[in-house]
C-alpha cells in the first residue's frame, strides 16, 4: 500500500467522494443509511411529518449539556473553539459557499493538528420524523467530512454521527431557531 503516493491516494478518495455525491444527487428517493446510526431509514416523503412537533422538551441545552449527552454515546468530546459549526438550508445537506469557507478554516486547524481526531456531528431542526432527521443529520455530517477530505484531511481522523433533532441549540420553534439547529459541529474526541 505504500507504493501509492499521497497525491494518488487523495485522487482516489476524491473520485470515490464525487461518485458517491453524484449517485446521491441522482436518486429519486432518499436511501437508508447505517454508517453511524443503526437501523436508520428515510421516509419517502417529508409530507405531513414536517408539521408534527410532538414530544418537544422545553429545556434549553447549552454546549456543556450537549457534550455530556454526547458522552452517553460512548465517545467523550470537547468543543474546540478554533473549529466553527456550519449551518444548512431547510431539508438540505449541500454545503453553501459560507459553509465551505468555514470548512476551509476548520481544515487549516486540522492540518496544523494532524494527530487530533475530530467527530463531525450532524443535527436537524424539529420538523420531520425522527428517522428522517437522523438520516439527514448523517448526510450533513458526511457532506462536511467529504469536503474536509477533499482538502487533504486524513479521513482516518474524522468520524461522523447524527443526532437528528435530539440536541437543539434553540427550542423556541421560530425560523431563526430552526436555522440555528440545522448544523454540523466539530468536536475533538478525547
Amino acid at each position: 500500500m505504500k507504493s501509492f503516493s499521497k497525491k494518488a491516494m487523495l485522487q482516489c478518495v476524491l473520485l470515490l467522494a464525487a461518485t458517491i455525491l453524484l449517485a446521491a444527487g441522482c436518486a429519486k428517493k432518499p436511501a437508508a443509511t447505517t454508517t453511524a446510526v443503526p437501523d436508520t431509514t428515510v421516509s419517502q416523503d417529508m409530507g405531513q411529518d414536517m408539521l408534527q412537533t410532538e414530544g418537544l422538551d422545553e429545556m434549553a441545552l447549552g454546549e456543556s449539556a450537549i457534550d455530556e449527552s454526547a458522552a452517553g454515546y460512548g465517545v467523550a468530546t470537547t468543543a474546540v473553539p478554533a473549529l466553527q459549526r456550519i449551518n444548512f438550508e431547510f431539508d438540505q445537506y449541500t454545503l453553501s459557499a459560507a459553509a465551505q469557507e468555514l470548512l476551509v478554516s476548520n481544515a487549516a486547524y486540522m492540518a496544523a493538528n494532524p494527530e487530533q481526531r475530530i467527530r463531525i456531528e450532524g443535527y436537524c431542526d424539529e420538523r420531520g420524523s425522527d428517522e428522517y432527521n437522523l438520516a439527514l443529520g448523517q448526510r450533513r455530517a458526511l457532506a462536511a467530512k467529504n469536503f474536509l477530505v477533499s482538502l487533504g484531511i486524513d479521513p482516518l481522523f474524522l468520524s461522523v454521527i447524527s443526532y437528528g433533532e435530539e440536541l437543539p441549540l434553540d427550542h423556541s420553534g421560530s425560523e431563526e431557531a430552526y436555522a440555528l439547529n440545522r448544523r454540523a459541529e466539530f468536536k475533538a474526541e478525547r
